[in-house]
């Protein structure tokens, strides 16, 4: 029972958790599948008013109610699309769209009273855009912005039941021959799968934060890997740009690291790498990213021009240097000085991309090894 109490707690921390970058760069590209669903779903049901209104199957009233709503919704799904579709990532993008659709459907609900106020709480085609609302935040990867939008709808459905039921002077009102009878017994039990259906979805898209971060995180040391390089890399120097700035790429290699795992075994080998990450963890500052591309190299980037930058990597070497790793606790073993040396580019002198900056730095990095190891080289 305690078991299962701590990985629920761990749940539920882990959705009201921000996303990281990773997940972020990917609910981007999910934000805009979901705009082009959107808007295809809004062509689509713009010939269900028009078959209502030929067939004169529906009431006149809710066909053209029913023609006005999916109307708005085209329109606005061309505006979101739109919005999706630039370069720029808007983090408030996500809440507003989903705000829209659970809203939308409230509105389209709503639409029907006047012709059929059970026709507002059971036109079950229209309801069950608030299920699909709740779903389509799996594509965004973001735990909060789903419990939001469950909430959103339920409280929403709910608000919109007890006004219907205020309208109504006599139970007459509340029967269709089309749509049944309302009763707050069925308004209960669609808030209820709403509940239901954002649970299911919440816990989707924490599987899905749980393997894009063993993705995305070396699992030794436990810093981000090449894979959240790529996908991060574009949005540092996106912002590196707006805000008028540089972007610096150290690329880090532990001086002749293959001796301790020859001498001292793989096992004080991933101790000491642990060590050094450590070292390098602690010298961080807001902004910067460090990440194990593999073995005993690793990339920083920090939005600083070269010559910070290069103050910045000297300042690690030099404490790293200093901070002797203990190869055997247990044991009167010898303490081993780590050293590293770096090659550093800065984007844009040297590069406009992640590709040219590596190569750039790998020349520079050889450089140093060359001149002795244990240096930074930034030209």
């Amino acid at each position: 029972m305690n078991k299962i109490g701590l990985e629920l707690r761990e749940f539920w921390q882990q959705l009201r958790a921000p996303p990281d970058a990773l997940m972020l760069e990917l609910g981007a590209g999910g934000e805009l599948l979901v705009a082009k669903v959107r808007a295809a779903l809004s062509l689509a049901l713009l010939l269900l008013p028009l078959v209502n209104i030929v067939t004169g199957e529906y009431m006149p009233t809710e066909g053209i109610a029913g023609m006005f709503g999916v109307i708005l919704a085209v329109a606005a799904s061309q505006v979101l699309l739109l919005l999706a579709r630039q370069q720029r990532r808007f983090r408030w993008l996500p809440w507003v769209t989903t705000s829209y659709d659970v809203s939308l459907t409230t509105f389209v609900l709503a639409l029907l009273a006047p012709s059929s106020l059970a026709a507002s709480l059971n036109s079950m085609v229209v309801w069950a855009f608030y299920l699909v609302a709740v779903c389509m935040t799996a594509l965004r990867n973001d735990g909060r912005l789903t419990l939001y939008t469950g909430a959103l709808a339920m409280l929403q459905y709910a608000a919109l039941a007890a006004a219907v039921f205020a309208l109504a002077q006599t139970p007459e009102q509340l029967a269709s021959a089309d749509y049944g009878t309302a009763r707050v017994s069925n308004v209960l039990q669609r808030v209820l799968l709403i509940a239901i259906v954002t649970a299911i979805t919440a816990a989707v898209v924490y599987r899905m934060q749980r393997l894009v971060e063993l993705s995305g995180t070396d699992g030794l040391t436990g810093l981000p890997n090449r894979t959240l390089l790529v996908h991060h890399f574009p949005a540092l120097l996106d912002g590196a740009r707006e805000q008028g700035g540089s972007l610096a790429l150290g690329l880090i290699n532990l001086d002749f690291f293959r001796r301790i795992n020859d001498e001292a075994g793989h096992a004080t080998g991933d101790r000491a790498l642990r060590h050094a990450a450590g070292v390098l963890r602690e010298g961080l500052e807001p902004g910067d990213l460090l990440v194990r591309l593999g073995g005993e190299e690793f990339v920083l980037l920090m939005p600083l021009p070269a010559g910070r930058a290069w103050e910045r990597l000297e300042a690690l070497r030099r404490d790293l240097a200093t901070r002797p790793f203990v190869a055997d606790a247990d044991a009167d073993a010898d303490l081993l000085r780590i050293t590293f040396s770096a090659g550093l580019a800065s984007c844009p002198q040297d590069g406009a991309d992640l590709s040219q900056l590596m190569r750039r730095a790998d020349l520079r990095l050889s450089q140093a090894k060359l001149e002795g190891r244990n240096r930074v080289v930034a030209r």
